[in-house]
């Protein structure tokens, strides 16, 4: 491919967008995010498509999780192995109770960017940029924090090499071997109800573990994970600079992560996130909302998918616990008899939020899970395949969604209310998710 064929999206409009002070600094800083290693590999981003490919033929379930906004703060080996923590719960939990193979994608070591539905926020009578992501500007509500500095786009790249490093010494060095599934839960068991039931699951694990070894069976999956990362492909001066030619095949890849996705708010078919998604040959997402048509749908296949690639295009639906039943259906439908062979998976976070009379800005448990439970219904009604979900969580016990087995009520949420953007979903919110989701997947096939 031309590589000026790369930065046909300059001439589109680019949505979500900073507001930078100095552009000629932005192409100073691009310029050196272009000299930097990747951080990941084309042959990795393959290996993801081909999985990917496996969940659109109904073989597979893709498990992707972690935080809303990740923070410069946030990459640290604690706060990045408790993350990993709960997505390994989660995953052995769906791996053993519903018996599919689980795709394990973390939001994790790029995600600092955050699309807003306002440009600027206002406090007391005074008006500031709003905070786009620690890759933009500071949470803090000064005009020096909130100023966009194109200085934190090498500052996130930095951040997701650190985080990538820990991601990979912990599960190929031992910490994911699924003899650990008690250690996993040690901290968690005694105080959590979702803690108890997992431990009963590790229990079994462990028995079945115990006899394939007495039988001379110990695969090498047994012992460490493939995890890829992934964010929203936001900040596009971000990555184009991150943005390479692969020595093997002559073709780009975004080598800022394994799994790129194009928000709601950025799908624009003539817009520039578009334009650049469709040039990189790394499996992509878009995320669709409740007034997405099926033209749009189909529209956004003929664009990024042309040539009906398994595995190069996964629809991650945000409708919301009230819509998904009506709006997903007609998509569904039109999309599979196209012959087109995407990937289908349950975003319940963010059709879900709401502002609670304190004004923290929350979800319902039971929200969440209606519309994860909307989502398989359709598919079961449709014959379709329920291909993942796409959870915000943290593996922490904090306090910003309601609801859950160890339930959080709106008077909780000023105790441990921590996040930079959106609210998450807490560890034993997620663990009982988890449950919930396998059991409707066993349900469903």
């Amino acid at each position: 491919m031309p590589v000026d064929l790369l930065d046909s999206w300059r001439d589109l409009p680019a949505a979500q967008q900073p507001d930078w002070p100095d552009p000629a600094q932005v192409r100073v800083v691009a310029d050196q995010l272009a000299k930097l290693p990747p951080l990941v590999f084309a042959g990795e981003c393959d290996q993801l498509r081909a999985q990917l490919a496996a969940v659109a033929r109904g073989e597979a379930f893709v498990l992707q999780g972690g935080d809303c906004a990740e923070t410069f703060s946030g990459a640290t080996a604690d706060d990045v192995r408790n993350k990993l923590k709960t997505l390994l719960q989660m995953s052995v939990v769906l791996t053993y109770a519903a018996s599919v193979p689980v795709v394990k994608i973390g939001r994790m070591a790029g995600q600092f960017a955050k699309p807003r539905s306002k440009p600027v926020e206002v406090r007391d009578g005074v008006e500031l940029p709003a905070y786009r992501g620690d890759m933009v500007n500071g949470f803090g509500f000064t005009a020096e924090d909130r100023t966009p500095d194109p200085g934190r786009l090498l500052r996130a790249y930095h951040a997701a090499a650190v985080t990538l490093n820990l991601c990979r010494a912990f599960t190929q060095g031992g910490y994911a071997d699924l003899r650990q599934v008690h250690a996993w839960n040690q901290d968690f068991v005694a105080n959590s109800p979702a803690g108890r039931r997992y431990e009963r699951l590790a229990g079994e694990i462990d028995r079945a573990l115990a006899f394939m070894h007495a039988a001379g069976a110990d695969p090498e999956e047994f012992h460490r994970v493939q995890l890829y990362s992934s964010h929203e492909a936001l900040i596009l001066d971000y990555e184009r600079a991150l943005t390479r030619i692969d020595s093997r095949s002559g073709l780009p890849y975004d080598v800022s992560g394994h799994f790129l996705w194009i928000g709601e708010r950025t799908r624009q078919l003539d817009g520039a996130h578009v334009e650049f998604m469709r040039r990189i040959r790394n499996p992509i997402g878009v995320k669709l909302g409740p007034t997405t048509s099926a033209e749009d749908a189909l529209a956004l296949i003929d664009k990024l998918d042309p040539e009906r690639e398994p595995g190069r295009l996964t629809f991650v639906i945000r409708m919301g616990a009230g819509r998904v039943r009506e709006a997903l259906p007609p998509l569904v439908e039109k999309v599979t008899a196209s012959g087109a062979q995407v990937a289908w998976i349950c975003d319940p976070m963010h059709g879900n939020t709401f502002e609670a009379e304190s004004g923290y800005k929350t979800r319902r448990f039971d929200d969440v899970v209606a519309e994860v439970e909307g989502f398989f219904d359709v598919h079961r009604s449709l014959g379709t395949h329920p291909g993942g979900v796409h959870l915000e969580f943290t593996g922490d016990d904090v306090t910003e969604c309601v609801g859950g087995g160890h339930e959080i009520v709106e008077d909780d949420l000023h105790q441990r209310y921590e996040t930079a953007c959106d609210p998450r979903l807490n560890r034993s919110q997620a663990l009982d998710l988890a449950f919930m989701v396998a059991e409707m997947y066993r349900t469903t096939k």
